[in-house]
C-alpha cells in the first residue's frame, strides 16, 4: 500500500510539474494573452479537466514553478547539518539553485518581461512568493527553535533571504551583468547578515 501511495504521489507531482512547465513555456513563447487552458493541457498531454485538478487558472499554473522551487529549497535546507548557521544553510541552497551565463540570463529576462507585461500574472507571482516566504519561515523556525506564531525572527530571516535573492536577480537580469548572479546573491546575503552597514562614500 505504501509503495502504491508513493507511486501515485510521484505521478501527481510529475503531472503538476508538466502542466506548470508547459504553462510557463507557452506564456514566454506566445504571450500570456494567447495561452489557453486547453493549450497548456495539450502541451502536457492531459485533459483540460485534469488541468483544473491542479490549478484554478492559467496564471496560477504559469507561476507554479516558484512554489515548486521553494519546496525543493526547503527540503534542501532541512537536509543541511543541524548545527550549521541558518544563513550558511540558506546561502548554500540558494546558490545551488541558480544558473549563471548568457543562456540563463536570456531565460530570466524573458521570464521577467512576461510577468511584468501582465498584472494578473504579477498578482499570482506575489501570492506564490508569499507562500514561499511562509514555507521558509517554518523551516527556519524548526532549525532555530523559534515559533512562527509568536516570533519575528523566522519571518524576518525568511523575508530577508527572499528579498536579497530577488534583488540580486533583478539587478542581474537588468544587465548586461557586471557581476555573476552567484556573486550578487552572495553579496546580498552578506550585507543583510551583517546588518546592512552603510557603504562608504
Amino acid at each position: 500500500m505504501t509503495a502504491e501511495v508513493g507511486l501515485r504521489e510521484r505521478k501527481k507531482a510529475a503531472t503538476r510539474a508538466a502542466l506548470a512547465g508547459a504553462a510557463n513555456r507557452l506564456a514566454v513563447e506566445l504571450g500570456v494573452e494567447h495561452v489557453t487552458v486547453e493549450a497548456i493541457a495539450a502541451a502536457a498531454d492531459v485533459s483540460p479537466r485534469t488541468f483544473h485538478n491542479y490549478f484554478s487558472s492559467r496564471e496560477e499554473a504559469i507561476v507554479a514553478s516558484i512554489i515548486d522551487w521553494a519546496e525543493r529549497l526547503t527540503d534542501e535546507i532541512e537536509a543541511r547539518p543541524a548545527d550549521e548557521p541558518i544563513w550558511d544553510s540558506l546561502l548554500a541552497v540558494f546558490l545551488g539553485s541558480v544558473e549563471d551565463g548568457a543562456a540563463a540570463h536570456a531565460r530570466m529576462m524573458a521570464q521577467i518581461e512576461m510577468v511584468l507585461a501582465h498584472p494578473s500574472v504579477i498578482a499570482n507571482q506575489l501570492a506564490a512568493l508569499d507562500t514561499m516566504r511562509r514555507r521558509f519561515a517554518e523551516v527556519v523556525a524548526v532549525r532555530t527553535g523559534t515559533d512562527t506564531s509568536r516570533d519575528l525572527y523566522p519571518h524576518l530571516i525568511a523575508g530577508g533571504a527572499g528579498l536579497a535573492f530577488k534583488t540580486a536577480v533583478d539587478i542581474w537580469a537588468a544587465g548586461p551583468p557586471e557581476r555573476s548572479l552567484h556573486e550578487l546573491v552572495a553579496d546580498g546575503f552578506a550585507q543583510i547578515r551583517n546588518g546592512l552597514p552603510q557603504p562608504g562614500r
